[in-house]
């Protein structure tokens, strides 16, 4: 058997045992991530590197890596959760605004399937939008149904913007918001007319996040992607995969700043309001680094995260994820990002049992298999719905236990 691109691609363990390779298999952390300061290791050994090349002279058949596809004969018990063992919240999703009545109907009986108690739809935008989004919230479900404002950059470049967006924040909020989600184009996209980037933290900015403080909402922020996706698209990137899928998603240094900027702009502004809660989304790009996820929240404490579409790296690590959210129980909240309601039980299964090596939902996201974290019941509650009812305003505790 020949394998296409093997140069370019990241060859799974066990199809290299199956060619017969002897291959040396290292776990790869993100250098410069990694607190034990190891860097990264060829996937294989050069003896074995070799011999693929020799398997790949003497067949003519031809099977793309990414078409690779092995079924586990592994038998282990299984639990599917189809449903969440308790009601949550989830603090991450996207929906059109305003959304139709026909919609929300759909919606709400889909949530229902899943012990789905509060969705917050983080699109709300700002203005006229967000309000008529919030009404038709209102007419579908009162409690159930959630919205955060957006900011409109579209006059970033006149006059005291930050002033007025504070102000027309304040006025969403008044008309239902319950929070402010920034987008990642803040940093990465975002360019004043003089072709100057915007910065996470620019100054210009600190009245909203003073605003957010005073009104005691908190700002859930998308800063950066994954780091994975700020380096070189090669074969020691175990991101590879996604990036030839979705080639848009790279982040080349000819044209965004680097990750470990961008981060430090989001540390900083953590750092500067301390009177705001930031919720910094997708484990603030450090589900594959968990200890130092924990030394930022040990060092802010108005700073909080969300699993939204980081699932696939709580569920390769079982054992250190378990710690980590039994350590810090009370700074995670559950959220999911792009809305769909069949991917849910993937994270029941992962949070409320202690299956082994089940399938992830995307395979590009993630090559590898799954393991279940089995919490306790106490930091199940806190994830899916405590510790939101505690930093997000106007959410009814109606129908959560206690």
């Amino acid at each position: 058997m020949q394998l296409a691109n093997t140069e370019r691609s990241l060859l799974p363990g066990c199809l290299l045992a199956a060619l017969g390779l002897g291959a040396i298999v290292w776990a790869q952390g993100a250098p410069g991530q990694a607190s034990s300061g190891q860097t990264s290791s060829p996937l294989v050994t050069d003896q074995a590197a070799r011999r693929l090349k020799a398997v790949q002279a003497k067949s003519g058949e031809v099977m793309p890596i990414e078409d690779y596809q092995p079924r586990s004969t592994l038998v282990v018990p299984q639990h599917p959760a189809p449903r969440a063992k308790y009601p949550f919240i989830d603090i991450h999703s996207h929906h059109r605004t305003p959304a139709d009545q026909a919609y929300l109907r759909k919606l709400l009986s889909e949530m229902d399937t899943i012990n789905l108690r509060i969705l917050v739809n983080l699109s709300g935008g700002t203005g006229d939008k967000l309000k008529k989004g919030i009404e038709a919230f209102r007419e579908a479900s009162p409690d159930r149904l959630k919205m955060f404002a957006n900011l409109d950059f579209s006059t970033i470049d006149e006059p005291d913007y930050g002033r007025r967006a504070a102000a027309q924040l304040g006025r969403d909020v008044r008309n239902g918001a319950v929070g402010l989600k920034i987008f990642k184009n803040l940093g990465m996209d975002l360019h004043y007319k003089d072709g100057r980037r915007v910065p996470v933290d620019d100054p210009m900015l600190d009245p909203v996040w003073e605003m957010c403080g005073r009104l005691k909402i908190p700002v859930l922020i998308h800063t950066a992607e994954p780091w994975s996706f700020f380096q070189p698209v090669d074969k020691y990137n175990e991101r590879w995969l996604e990036l030839k899928t979705h080639p848009g998603r790279a982040r080349p240094p000819d044209k965004y700043p680097s990750w470990e900027t961008l981060m430090a702009e989001q540390e900083h502004i953590i750092a500067k309001h301390p009177n705001t809660v930031f919720i910094s989304a997708h484990l603030a790009w450090r589900g594959n680094n968990l200890a130092a996820l924990g030394s930022l929240l040990d060092r802010y404490p108005n700073m909080y995260t969300e699993c939204g579409a980081v699932l696939y790296d709580l569920g390769r690590q079982p054992l250190t994820a378990h710690d980590f959210l039994l350590k810090y129980q009370d700074r995670v909240l559950f959220g999911k990002d792009t809305y769909a309601v069949n991917e849910y039980p993937y994270y029941f299964r992962v949070f409320e049992t202690r299956d082994e090596y089940f399938d992830y939902y995307r395979k590009y996201h993630a090559f590898w298999q799954m393991y279940g974290l089995g919490l306790p019941d106490e930091v199940l509650k806190k994830l899916y719905y405590k510790n939101a009812l505690r930093i997000v305003p106007g959410l009814n505790p109606a129908g959560f236990p206690e």
